[in-house]
């Protein structure tokens, strides 16, 4: 059985892909303010974060924990320089990145998926989850799609269709 949140990565990467496309160019490269990432930037952001994400949705799948390595978001958008990159070339990465984590969460065991986790070190690397709930590595899934959602309703303003 496909996760939900799989289709739901999908509907949202394809729904969303032509409007991003549509933004004006220029406008892609302002930040809205000095300390606030620009559109290009918020897109490289989630493609950090497919590749961080990819990693621990395929490292969760081989062992029993979910212990993972955190990233310092600042400093790798910083570093990667997104604002100078082309916009349609950051969308084209981001959505095949993406449509390729939906098939990884389609394909993991759904007994994989759904076994709680007692050792994890999410709240150490970001998510709001006490250190001692079990978690399992389809809450971390469907929380990825979450946060993605958050990201391009910062550069849409809002998703298109009904809430995934």
């Amino acid at each position: 059985m496909t996760p939900a949140h799989a289709e739901r990565l999908r509907r949202v990467v394809e729904a969303c892909t032509p409007l991003l496309l549509a933004l004006p160019d220029g406008a892609t490269a302002r930040r809205p303010a000095p300390e606030k990432w620009s559109p290009r930037e918020i897109l490289g952001h989630l493609i950090d974060s497919a590749a961080n994400n990819h990693r621990r949705f395929v490292e969760a799948q081989l062992r029993e924990d979910l212990v993972f390595p955190g990233y310092d978001q600042e400093a790798w958008v910083r570093t990667q320089a997104y604002r100078a990159r082309e916009w349609k070339e950051l969308i084209e990465l981001w959505r095949a990145y993406n449509l390729h984590l939906a098939h990884v969460m389609e394909i993991a065991p759904p007994a994989v998926r759904t076994s709680s986790r007692v050792k994890h070190n999410l709240a150490d690397i970001g998510w709001d989850v006490a250190p001692e709930r079990p978690v399992t590595l389809d809450f971390v899934m469907s929380d990825y799609v979450g946060h993605l959602e958050h990201h391009l309703r910062q550069i849409l303003g809002t998703l298109p269709g009904p809430e995934w």
